[in-house]
């Protein structure tokens, strides 16, 4: 089953980099930008979570939270944060469990070769914790600033 905006966000507990426990829905009331990368400190992976490092005083100042998710471990997660900064939370999910709850996890070729990863998704949840936005074609490098410039047509 795909999901739809409008969609109830599937609620979910992963560990970030700390080994702290975040919860989707305790961020209800405000809206969360939920992005789903494939691994920790590849060329595309790092643009995209620098271009989030670097809106991420405007998301904030906008009551807006940003959450990183992808299937590496804590170790990978803390050093990938503390190399490029990144402010926000990056959560673990080995096992893929809720890139897969997210339709976000599958078959994908990489220079000729198939294979199953998580793949780059992002979902927006408003404050009701409902799906306002999902991207499923997302560009590194241009879409934190895509995502914001549409954040803020709902919000302006």
């Amino acid at each position: 089953m795909t999901l739809q905006v409008g969609d109830l966000a599937p609620d979910f507990t992963l560990l970030d980099a700390d080994g702290t426990a975040v919860t989707l829905s305790a961020w209800r009331g405000q809206p969360v930008v939920l992005y789903f990368y494939p691994r920790d400190n590849t060329p595309g992976c790092t643009k995209e979570a620098c271009g989030f490092r670097d809106l991420y005083p405007q998301f904030q100042a906008a009551g807006i939270q940003v959450l990183g998710i992808s299937a590496d471990d804590a170790k990978a997660h803390g050093k990938f944060r503390d190399k490029f900064q990144l402010p926000f939370p990056l959560l673990c999910d080995p096992e893929a469990q809720v890139a897969r709850l997210y339709g976000s996890y599958g078959k994908k070729k990489f220079m000729g070769k198939e294979y199953e990863g998580v793949m780059r998704h992002t979902f927006v949840v408003d404050g009701a914790g409902r799906l306002q936005k999902i991207y499923r074609t997302v560009k590194p490098e241009p879409h934190p600033a895509q995502v914001w410039a549409d954040l803020l047509g709902h919000h302006g």
